[in-house]
């Protein structure tokens, strides 16, 4: 038995003082002045009594919580919903979150009393600091209070385990999985983007008699010497473990995948667009989406400078500044048709426009106008085609009517100043005039939304959808 488990199995031996020391040091109560243990008690009595009433008559716990001192940090997933405050509650765990919460009347100072680590949406640097805080905490030797950290993010059906942010990770200390099941016949818990509201979850919830959760500790993961020096690995084999004891698969889409396809913009992505395929290749190169918004000008310059854009994959590497590899060969039969050695530089740097600023759909609009307009600006049908198909990722894209619609003069062309005119007066064109009878794209055919087992929310996490290029999205133009 390694030392991380020691302590846990002294306190189940050591009879009830002993579990009773063993809980005092988890809940941070022991050495504690007693007025603060007084007001650790009724806060727990309070929320335990809260989620009493929302149907949670019976929390089963399995496993054991570990010290402070051998996990300063519990990893939770997968995260769903609302209700995964459970566990916090229970535990009065530390948290990361946003800091305007603090300013929450009387939730705001419940918030502070468990000390969280705040992040500021205004500070540019806050990410920084936040790692640096969790990084100082992790290391004190079990002197804060222990952290609880959702690694994926964002919220998804529990259908598969979406890639882990590092920041839990980047210390390099042993962290302690902890997953969490709702096993109910009928599930209201689970809160995505394309599901029920937050209300209607709530009100489907309490009109349940009774509503089970499971939070299972799992042993505690000590990391090795390469996965202290590579946190993406570190959260990589902590989610492949977290993924077996839950029974799921695990798919490399990320927090930022899920603000991709809840951007809000004229041109709304369709569930299955290739887009999330291709920003998941991108990182995979090693390339940053928000470092690559500041070059889109150049490599637009540079596409709209080779004649038709076309490139092959030694040109496609150093226009990228990456060696070829399986990564970037992937990539490039995003746009290869046929596997002709060929793609239009044009058609990456528009996909590449919306992936850095998915809701500044004018932006990537006048992006690929520069790009495919000729010498005074204006295109035609066909390369207007080109532009929706790649910024929506699909394969297949009528455009004949909203082309006739924006060129009022039955020119042939249109330019990007017809084409702003027309988005400013119509703004919900692309529902009207791209895909009026459509609620979903895949090559042209139609198939009906996919369902989690609670038969309210579709599945955001694309399970059957793979890791690798789809066949039906080979080909962007």
């Amino acid at each position: 038995m390694g030392p991380n488990h020691r302590g846990l199995e002294m306190a189940a031996h050591a009879g009830p003082r002993g579990r009773k020391q063993h809980r005092a040091c988890i809940l941070g109560t022991s050495g504690r002045p007693w007025e603060l243990r007084v007001v650790d008690v009724l806060l727990r009595a309070i929320m335990r009594t809260m989620w009493f009433a929302g149907g949670f008559h019976r929390v089963a716990v399995k496993g054991q919580q570990a010290l402070p001192s051998e996990a300063a940090i519990l990893t939770l997933a997968p995260h769903s919903s609302y209700f995964d405050a459970i566990p916090v509650t229970m535990t009065m765990s530390s948290i990361v979150m946003k800091a305007e919460s603090r300013d929450i009347p009387i939730w705001g100072t419940l918030i502070k009393y468990i000390r969280p680590v705040f992040v500021s949406r205004s500070d540019q640097d806050s990410r920084r600091k936040t790692v640096e805080e969790i990084k100082r905490r992790a290391q004190s030797g079990g002197k804060w209070p222990q952290i609880m950290i959702f690694p994926e993010g964002t919220c998804t059906n529990r259908t598969c385990l979406i890639t882990f942010k590092p920041g839990a990770f980047i210390p390099g200390v042993p962290v302690q999985p902890v997953v969490l099941r709702y096993p109910n016949r009928l599930d209201t818990i689970t809160w995505t983007w394309q599901g029920p509201g937050a209300l209607k979850i709530l009100w489907l919830t309490l009109c349940q008699f009774h509503n089970q959760v499971e939070i299972e500790f799992l042993p505690v993961y000590s990391p090795s010497e390469e996965e202290r020096k590579d946190p993406a690995l570190y959260a990589s084999n902590v989610r492949r473990v977290m993924a077996e004891a839950l029974g799921v698969s695990i798919t490399d889409y990320t927090f930022e995948d899920c603000q991709l396809a809840l951007a809000e913009g004229q041109l709304r992505l369709p569930e299955d667009t290739c887009l999330l395929e291709f920003a998941r290749l991108v990182r995979g190169l090693g390339l940053k989406p928000e470092k690559l918004d500041r070059a889109l000008d150049r490599h637009a310059e540079r596409a709209g400078a080779k004649p038709g854009g076309r490139v092959t994959l030694p040109e496609f590497a150093a226009q990228l500044g990456v060696p070829v590899s399986e990564a970037l060969e992937d990539l490039f039969s995003l746009f290869d048709e046929g596997g002709g050695g060929e793609i239009d530089l044009r058609e990456y740097v528009v996909a590449l426009s919306v992936v850095c600023r998915p809701s500044q759909t004018l932006d990537t609009v006048r992006l690929a106008f520069q790009m495919y307009g000729s010498q005074d600006g204006s295109i035609d049908q066909g390369a207007l085609s080109c532009i929706l198909r790649t910024a929506l990722g699909v394969a297949e894209l009528s455009v004949a009517e909203l082309f006739r619609a924006i060129d009022q003069e039955e020119t042939g062309k249109i330019t990007f100043a017809d084409f702003e005119r027309f988005a400013e007066t119509y703004p919900d064109f692309a529902e009207e005039y791209l895909y009026p009878d459509q609620t979903r794209f895949q090559s042209g055919t139609q198939t009906p939304p996919a369902l989690t087992a609670n038969g309210f929310c579709t599945d955001f996490s694309p399970e059957n959808s793979g890791i690798g290029p789809d066949p039906l999205c080979k080909k962007l133009d």
